[in-house]
């Protein structure tokens, strides 16, 4: 900590956040990119009222996010990925940020009863919200998935189970890495619709089988010899990683290979820092979610009947830990 640390200082950095997220909702670093426009015209053309969505407009400019000139502002170089005109936009992951602004103002209540009021699943949201969840998982996938692709040696493998892929961005990665490797990809039907179209438009749908299904009620698609869980586990209990983790070990070839992509603790459970944070979120919206050590993964894992499991890759601050698991080669397809 430095020494002139002030806990009020990260008290306030809420009021910040706040404001950059309501700018998101609001969609105005794409109205505002390259097409400056003053307060009035802004806040007729999105239905807004003028003297507070100058306040916002206002404060956007004093965190360099916005510039304004002649009284006309515009969105400012910081804020570009935050427009949907960007090539790579960030305003899902902005949106979903939006949501979870508000199951986190349930965080106490939680700790008070143990049960969040504001736990959700995949089921509970509409398209629109589904969209911008998936939306979002692939904005901060894209960054990480190149580099965990490039840091395996998948040439042994032929074929891929994307276990819960969303759009398809670990697929991705590991599938331009590899150009030998084909892959099937296993999310809720509404899912898979998306998915190909992320697929298609990355020019890899015809190397992708897509299963619709539900892997906590589902057995899961056979005939892959590398299986991949993707920030999954962490939305998971114990139980429910030892059941899904079974699932995976059934539908593996002999000698196949699981791979959790995922924050992985150290003991004492405040390393990475980042992980410690998201365990948090998945208090605050999930029934039993959490972040895991390495020995809680490797006793569900050999629960499972895998063997050999390793940490491969101890990543830090970004969710990019790697942990390996073979299913044994005279385990037959049916299980251990």
């Amino acid at each position: 900590m430095k020494p002139d640390y002030d806990v009020l200082d990260d008290i306030r950095r809420f009021q910040r956040s706040r404001v950059i997220l309501t700018a998101a909702e609001l969609d105005l670093f794409t109205r505002l990119d390259g097409a400056p426009m003053d307060a009035p015209s802004l806040a007729r053309a999105i239905g807004a009222a003028e003297r507070p969505l100058t306040r916002v407009l206002d404060c956007l400019v004093t965190y360099g996010l916005l510039e304004k000139a002649d009284g006309r502002y515009r969105t400012a170089a910081p804020a570009a990925a935050l427009s949907d005109r960007h090539p790579a936009p960030v305003r899902a992951m902005a949106l979903h940020s939006a949501v979870m602004w508000r199951t986190w103002s349930h965080l106490t209540e939680t700790v008070r009863t143990g049960e969040s009021p504001a736990r959700h699943t995949a089921d509970d949201k509409d398209d629109h919200a589904l969209a911008a969840f998936i939306g979002a998982m692939h904005a901060i996938g894209r960054r990480v998935a190149d580099d965990v692709a490039a840091a395996l040696d998948l040439s042994p493998y032929r074929r891929l189970l994307d276990v819960g892929g969303g759009s398809g961005v670990y697929t991705m990665a590991f599938l331009r890495r590899n150009p030998a490797l084909t892959a099937v990809l296993f999310d809720l039907p509404r899912v898979i619709r998306m998915t190909a179209e992320w697929l298609r438009a990355d020019g890899l749908l015809d190397r992708v089988t897509l299963a619709g299904g539900n892997f906590e009620c589902d057995e899961l698609p056979g005939g892959c010899d590398l299986a991949l869980l993707s920030a999954i586990a962490h939305q998971n209990s114990p139980a429910e990683n030892r059941a899904l983790f079974a699932k995976v070990f059934r539908a593996l070839e002999p000698g196949g290979t699981l791979l959790v992509r995922d924050h992985v603790m150290d003991a004492s459970r405040t390393e990475p820092a980042a992980g410690a944070q998201f365990a948090i979120n998945m208090l605050v919206s999930t029934a039993g979610g959490d972040t895991y050590t390495f020995a809680e993964y490797r006793r569900d894992l050999e629960a499972a009947g895998f063997v050999e499991v390793t940490w491969l890759r101890s990543g830090r601050e970004r969710m990019d830990s790697l942990v390996s698991a073979r299913k044994p080669a005279g385990a037959g397809k049916g299980g251990a």
